[in-house]
Protein backbone atom coordinates (compact mmCIF):
# COMPACT_ATOMS: atom_id res chain seq x y z
CA UNK A 1 0.00 0.00 0.00
CA UNK A 2 2.83 2.28 0.74
CA UNK A 3 4.02 2.13 -3.07
CA UNK A 4 0.38 3.18 -4.21
CA UNK A 5 0.85 6.09 -2.47
CA UNK A 6 3.98 6.54 -3.38
CA UNK A 7 2.97 5.95 -6.79
CA UNK A 8 0.28 9.01 -6.28
CA UNK A 9 2.56 11.07 -4.78
CA UNK A 10 4.94 11.32 -7.26
CA UNK A 11 2.87 11.37 -10.11
CA UNK A 12 0.43 13.98 -8.88
CA UNK A 13 3.47 16.45 -8.23
CA UNK A 14 5.18 15.83 -11.58
CA UNK A 15 1.78 16.43 -13.42
CA UNK A 16 1.48 19.74 -11.12
CA UNK A 17 5.14 20.77 -12.12
CA UNK A 18 4.51 20.15 -15.64
CA UNK A 19 1.43 22.21 -16.02
CA UNK A 20 2.83 25.74 -14.24
CA UNK A 21 1.88 27.91 -16.92
CA UNK A 22 -1.89 26.84 -16.75
CA UNK A 23 -1.61 28.32 -13.12
CA UNK A 24 -0.01 31.48 -13.84
CA UNK A 25 -2.46 33.86 -15.67
CA UNK A 26 0.07 36.10 -17.16
CA UNK A 27 1.70 33.33 -18.47
CA UNK A 28 1.11 34.36 -22.54
CA UNK A 29 -0.53 30.70 -23.50
CA UNK A 30 -1.92 29.75 -20.05
CA UNK A 31 -4.81 28.09 -19.50
CA UNK A 32 -6.27 30.33 -16.66
CA UNK A 33 -5.88 33.12 -19.19
CA UNK A 34 -9.63 32.52 -19.83
CA UNK A 35 -10.30 30.28 -16.42
CA UNK A 36 -12.95 31.68 -13.59
CA UNK A 37 -10.88 29.82 -11.29
CA UNK A 38 -7.58 31.57 -11.58
CA UNK A 39 -7.07 32.83 -8.44
CA UNK A 40 -8.73 30.22 -6.34
CA UNK A 41 -6.28 27.64 -8.68
CA UNK A 42 -2.93 29.79 -7.76
CA UNK A 43 -4.08 29.82 -3.93
CA UNK A 44 -4.84 26.16 -3.83
CA UNK A 45 -1.46 25.79 -5.20
CA UNK A 46 0.36 27.73 -2.43
CA UNK A 47 -1.37 25.76 -0.11
CA UNK A 48 0.31 22.65 -1.40
CA UNK A 49 3.65 24.44 -1.04
CA UNK A 50 2.64 26.01 2.14
CA UNK A 51 2.16 22.50 3.53
CA UNK A 52 5.29 20.89 2.13
CA UNK A 53 7.37 23.63 4.38
CA UNK A 54 6.41 21.39 7.49
CA UNK A 55 6.33 18.22 6.48
CA UNK A 56 9.62 17.65 5.24
CA UNK A 57 10.40 14.39 3.01
CA UNK A 58 11.10 14.15 -0.59
CA UNK A 59 8.65 16.83 -2.23
CA UNK A 60 11.05 20.38 -2.30
CA UNK A 61 12.71 19.46 -5.60
CA UNK A 62 9.49 18.56 -7.23
CA UNK A 63 7.69 21.52 -5.88
CA UNK A 64 10.72 23.86 -6.86
CA UNK A 65 9.12 25.22 -10.00
CA UNK A 66 5.91 25.73 -7.91
CA UNK A 67 7.32 28.15 -5.40
CA UNK A 68 9.02 30.12 -7.93
CA UNK A 69 6.02 30.65 -9.50
CA UNK A 70 4.54 31.62 -6.58
CA UNK A 71 7.02 33.81 -5.29
CA UNK A 72 6.77 35.63 -8.38
CA UNK A 73 2.80 35.97 -7.97
CA UNK A 74 3.01 37.14 -4.80
CA UNK A 75 4.60 39.77 -5.51
CA UNK A 76 2.72 41.75 -8.59
CA UNK A 77 0.49 44.02 -7.34
CA UNK A 78 -1.66 43.25 -9.57
CA UNK A 79 -2.43 39.75 -9.02
CA UNK A 80 -4.96 40.17 -5.74
CA UNK A 81 -7.07 42.32 -7.95
CA UNK A 82 -8.21 39.01 -9.56
CA UNK A 83 -10.00 37.94 -6.57
CA UNK A 84 -12.50 40.99 -7.14
CA UNK A 85 -13.58 38.77 -9.90
CA UNK A 86 -15.64 36.62 -7.44
CA UNK A 87 -17.44 39.25 -4.80
CA UNK A 88 -18.79 37.04 -2.29
CA UNK A 89 -14.96 34.93 -1.77
CA UNK A 90 -12.58 37.65 -2.18
CA UNK A 91 -12.50 38.54 1.28
CA UNK A 92 -11.16 34.80 2.45
CA UNK A 93 -9.26 35.11 -0.79
CA UNK A 94 -7.15 38.18 0.27
CA UNK A 95 -6.49 36.94 3.50
CA UNK A 96 -5.49 33.44 2.29
CA UNK A 97 -3.19 35.33 0.26
CA UNK A 98 -1.37 37.34 2.75
CA UNK A 99 -1.55 33.97 5.24
CA UNK A 100 -0.10 31.60 2.62
CA UNK A 101 2.66 33.75 1.27
CA UNK A 102 6.24 32.45 0.54
CA UNK A 103 9.07 32.73 2.54
CA UNK A 104 11.72 36.11 2.70
CA UNK A 105 9.72 37.70 -0.11
CA UNK A 106 9.27 41.70 0.09
CA UNK A 107 5.76 41.56 1.87
CA UNK A 108 4.58 45.25 0.58
CA UNK A 109 1.40 43.52 -1.55
CA UNK A 110 0.43 41.01 1.31
CA UNK A 111 0.33 44.09 3.52
CA UNK A 112 -1.88 46.08 1.37
CA UNK A 113 -4.15 43.39 0.62
CA UNK A 114 -4.61 42.89 3.88
CA UNK A 115 -5.00 46.58 4.64
CA UNK A 116 -7.76 46.46 2.28
CA UNK A 117 -10.02 43.86 4.01
CA UNK A 118 -13.30 45.34 5.89
CA UNK A 119 -12.95 45.27 9.82
CA UNK A 120 -16.09 43.22 10.08
CA UNK A 121 -15.20 40.51 7.97
CA UNK A 122 -12.31 39.50 10.82
CA UNK A 123 -15.69 39.41 13.64
CA UNK A 124 -17.29 36.48 14.09
CA UNK A 125 -20.71 38.58 13.71
CA UNK A 126 -23.13 36.67 11.38
CA UNK A 127 -20.94 34.21 10.19
CA UNK A 128 -21.56 30.11 10.55
CA UNK A 129 -18.84 28.42 12.59
CA UNK A 130 -17.16 26.59 9.91
CA UNK A 131 -16.50 30.13 8.30
CA UNK A 132 -15.25 31.74 11.79
CA UNK A 133 -12.74 28.71 11.60
CA UNK A 134 -11.47 29.19 8.10
CA UNK A 135 -11.31 32.96 9.00
CA UNK A 136 -9.84 32.55 12.09
CA UNK A 137 -7.23 29.61 10.50
CA UNK A 138 -6.05 32.11 7.75
CA UNK A 139 -5.40 35.50 9.84
CA UNK A 140 -3.40 33.28 12.75
CA UNK A 141 -1.39 32.60 9.91
CA UNK A 142 -1.00 36.31 8.81
CA UNK A 143 -0.83 37.94 11.61
CA UNK A 144 -4.33 39.98 11.06
CA UNK A 145 -5.70 41.39 13.88
CA UNK A 146 -9.40 39.30 14.24
CA UNK A 147 -11.71 39.00 16.89
CA UNK A 148 -12.81 35.10 16.11
CA UNK A 149 -13.48 33.15 18.98
CA UNK A 150 -10.46 30.33 19.90
CA UNK A 151 -10.69 27.05 18.47
CA UNK A 152 -11.23 25.54 21.95
CA UNK A 153 -14.98 27.59 21.37
CA UNK A 154 -15.44 26.38 17.94
CA UNK A 155 -14.96 22.59 18.12
CA UNK A 156 -17.92 21.44 19.60
CA UNK A 157 -19.93 23.75 17.07
CA UNK A 158 -17.81 22.46 13.71
CA UNK A 159 -19.30 19.95 11.67
CA UNK A 160 -17.28 17.19 12.35
CA UNK A 161 -19.53 17.64 15.78
CA UNK A 162 -22.95 18.70 14.78
CA UNK A 163 -23.60 16.75 11.50
CA UNK A 164 -25.26 13.79 11.53
CA UNK A 165 -25.76 10.72 8.87
CA UNK A 166 -28.77 10.36 7.40
CA UNK A 167 -30.61 7.09 8.64
CA UNK A 168 -31.17 4.40 5.66
CA UNK A 169 -34.98 5.41 4.77
CA UNK A 170 -33.84 9.32 5.13
CA UNK A 171 -31.06 8.48 2.72
CA UNK A 172 -32.54 6.32 0.46
CA UNK A 173 -35.38 9.96 -0.17
CA UNK A 174 -31.91 12.19 -0.48
CA UNK A 175 -31.20 9.76 -3.07
CA UNK A 176 -34.29 9.74 -5.21
CA UNK A 177 -34.36 13.44 -5.03
CA UNK A 178 -30.89 13.80 -6.61
CA UNK A 179 -30.79 10.82 -8.73
CA UNK A 180 -28.54 8.60 -6.58
CA UNK A 181 -30.97 6.03 -5.69
CA UNK A 182 -30.29 4.60 -9.59
CA UNK A 183 -27.09 3.06 -8.90
CA UNK A 184 -27.88 1.70 -5.36
CA UNK A 185 -25.96 3.68 -3.32
CA UNK A 186 -27.19 6.97 -1.35
CA UNK A 187 -24.67 9.30 0.84
CA UNK A 188 -25.24 9.20 4.16
CA UNK A 189 -24.29 13.31 3.69
CA UNK A 190 -24.87 16.07 1.03
CA UNK A 191 -21.93 17.10 -0.96
CA UNK A 192 -22.21 20.42 0.50
CA UNK A 193 -21.93 18.26 4.31
CA UNK A 194 -19.09 16.28 3.06
CA UNK A 195 -17.06 19.18 1.71
CA UNK A 196 -18.24 21.07 5.77
CA UNK A 197 -16.79 17.58 7.34
CA UNK A 198 -13.22 17.77 5.48
CA UNK A 199 -12.86 21.79 6.35
CA UNK A 200 -13.85 21.61 9.34
CA UNK A 201 -10.70 19.03 10.37
CA UNK A 202 -8.40 20.78 8.03
CA UNK A 203 -8.69 23.74 9.81
CA UNK A 204 -8.97 22.85 13.17
CA UNK A 205 -5.75 19.90 12.59
CA UNK A 206 -3.75 22.50 10.45
CA UNK A 207 -3.81 19.64 7.61
CA UNK A 208 -2.47 17.51 10.35
CA UNK A 209 0.21 19.49 12.43
CA UNK A 210 -1.90 20.09 15.18
CA UNK A 211 -4.83 18.30 17.48
CA UNK A 212 -8.13 18.92 16.49
CA UNK A 213 -9.44 19.16 20.14
CA UNK A 214 -11.80 16.25 19.76
CA UNK A 215 -11.88 13.52 22.00
CA UNK A 216 -14.33 10.85 23.63
CA UNK A 217 -17.72 10.58 22.02
CA UNK A 218 -17.23 13.51 19.56
CA UNK A 219 -14.00 12.33 17.88
CA UNK A 220 -15.73 8.99 17.41
CA UNK A 221 -18.80 10.71 16.01
CA UNK A 222 -16.31 12.45 13.60
CA UNK A 223 -14.39 9.45 12.42
CA UNK A 224 -17.50 7.43 11.66
CA UNK A 225 -19.26 10.20 9.89
CA UNK A 226 -15.97 10.31 7.47
CA UNK A 227 -15.86 6.65 7.25
CA UNK A 228 -19.57 6.51 6.07
CA UNK A 229 -19.03 8.91 3.83
CA UNK A 230 -15.47 7.80 1.94
CA UNK A 231 -17.25 4.03 1.72
CA UNK A 232 -20.47 6.20 -0.48
CA UNK A 233 -17.09 8.05 -2.00
CA UNK A 234 -15.14 5.27 -3.32
CA UNK A 235 -18.12 3.14 -3.99
CA UNK A 236 -19.31 6.28 -6.48
CA UNK A 237 -15.52 7.10 -7.67
CA UNK A 238 -15.63 10.54 -6.21
CA UNK A 239 -12.11 11.04 -6.41
CA UNK A 240 -11.71 14.70 -4.87
CA UNK A 241 -14.08 14.20 -1.88
CA UNK A 242 -12.61 10.55 -0.96
CA UNK A 243 -9.12 12.47 -1.15
CA UNK A 244 -9.88 15.13 1.30
CA UNK A 245 -11.76 12.06 3.37
CA UNK A 246 -8.51 10.45 3.93
CA UNK A 247 -6.74 13.30 4.85
CA UNK A 248 -9.71 14.02 7.49
CA UNK A 249 -8.75 10.08 8.71
CA UNK A 250 -5.25 11.11 9.24
CA UNK A 251 -5.88 14.17 11.29
CA UNK A 252 -8.59 12.65 12.95
CA UNK A 253 -5.33 10.32 14.31
CA UNK A 254 -6.44 7.38 12.68
CA UNK A 255 -3.90 5.44 9.97
CA UNK A 256 -5.63 5.82 6.81
CA UNK A 257 -3.99 2.80 4.88
CA UNK A 258 -4.70 0.54 7.97
CA UNK A 259 -8.51 1.51 7.64
CA UNK A 260 -10.82 -0.52 5.04
CA UNK A 261 -11.85 2.70 3.79
CA UNK A 262 -9.10 4.90 3.49
CA UNK A 263 -6.99 1.62 1.83
CA UNK A 264 -9.97 1.20 -0.64
CA UNK A 265 -10.07 5.13 -0.86
CA UNK A 266 -6.07 5.03 -1.86
CA UNK A 267 -6.39 2.25 -4.40
CA UNK A 268 -9.38 3.91 -5.84
CA UNK A 269 -7.20 7.05 -6.62
CA UNK A 270 -4.63 4.71 -7.96
CA UNK A 271 -7.04 3.39 -10.50
CA UNK A 272 -8.10 6.77 -11.62
CA UNK A 273 -4.82 8.22 -12.13
CA UNK A 274 -3.43 8.18 -15.80
CA UNK A 275 -0.14 7.72 -16.74
CA UNK A 276 0.85 11.28 -16.70
CA UNK A 277 0.42 11.18 -12.74
CA UNK A 278 -3.11 13.38 -13.23
CA UNK A 279 -6.46 12.94 -11.77
CA UNK A 280 -8.98 13.73 -14.87
CA UNK A 281 -11.68 15.31 -12.86
CA UNK A 282 -13.43 15.47 -9.30
CA UNK A 283 -15.34 12.13 -10.44
CA UNK A 284 -15.95 9.41 -12.99
CA UNK A 285 -18.57 10.93 -13.79
CA UNK A 286 -16.89 14.23 -14.57
CA UNK A 287 -13.82 13.54 -15.93
CA UNK A 288 -12.06 14.86 -18.34
CA UNK A 289 -11.91 13.38 -22.02
CA UNK A 290 -8.74 12.35 -22.98
CA UNK A 291 -8.72 14.15 -26.02
CA UNK A 292 -10.19 17.48 -24.21
CA UNK A 293 -7.62 20.51 -25.06
CA UNK A 294 -4.95 20.98 -22.71
CA UNK A 295 -6.76 24.05 -21.15
CA UNK A 296 -10.06 22.25 -20.79
CA UNK A 297 -8.34 19.05 -19.30
CA UNK A 298 -6.60 21.25 -16.19
CA UNK A 299 -9.64 23.24 -15.25
CA UNK A 300 -11.34 19.42 -15.07
CA UNK A 301 -8.11 17.69 -13.61
CA UNK A 302 -6.24 20.08 -11.41
CA UNK A 303 -8.53 20.32 -8.14
CA UNK A 304 -8.38 16.59 -7.61
CA UNK A 305 -4.91 16.18 -8.54
CA UNK A 306 -3.49 18.70 -6.13
CA UNK A 307 -5.64 17.54 -3.43
CA UNK A 308 -4.66 13.80 -4.24
CA UNK A 309 -1.21 15.44 -3.98
CA UNK A 310 -1.83 17.33 -0.75
CA UNK A 311 -3.39 14.07 0.66
CA UNK A 312 -0.42 11.91 0.15
CA UNK A 313 2.42 14.78 0.80
CA UNK A 314 0.90 14.47 4.55
CA UNK A 315 0.35 10.91 4.96
CA UNK A 316 4.15 10.56 3.97
CA UNK A 317 5.68 13.12 6.28
CA UNK A 318 5.38 11.09 9.70
CA UNK A 319 3.44 11.70 12.79
CA UNK A 320 3.97 15.24 14.63
CA UNK A 321 4.56 14.97 18.11
CA UNK A 322 1.20 15.48 19.71
CA UNK A 323 -0.14 12.61 18.06
CA UNK A 324 -0.69 9.78 20.85
CA UNK A 325 -3.00 6.81 19.92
Amino acid sequence: MTSSLDQLSAGTLDWLGANLDHFDPYAADAGTATHQQAAKAVLELALLRHCSTWTGGPHDERLGGATALLRKLWQRPEFPRLFDAHPPSAPTYGLAFAALAPDGIDDTVCRATLARLAPDFLSPAGKSPLKRMEIRFYADKAGADHTIEPYAELVGQSPLVTLTAAAPGDAAERGAATGEAANGDTAPLTDSEGYSLTHAAFFLGDYGRTATGLDGDALAHARELVRRMLDHCVGQDRWDLAAELVLSQYILGLEPLRTPSGAAAVECLVRAQRSDGAIPGRSAALMASPSAPAGEFFRKAYHTTLVTALMTLVLTSGRPSWHRD
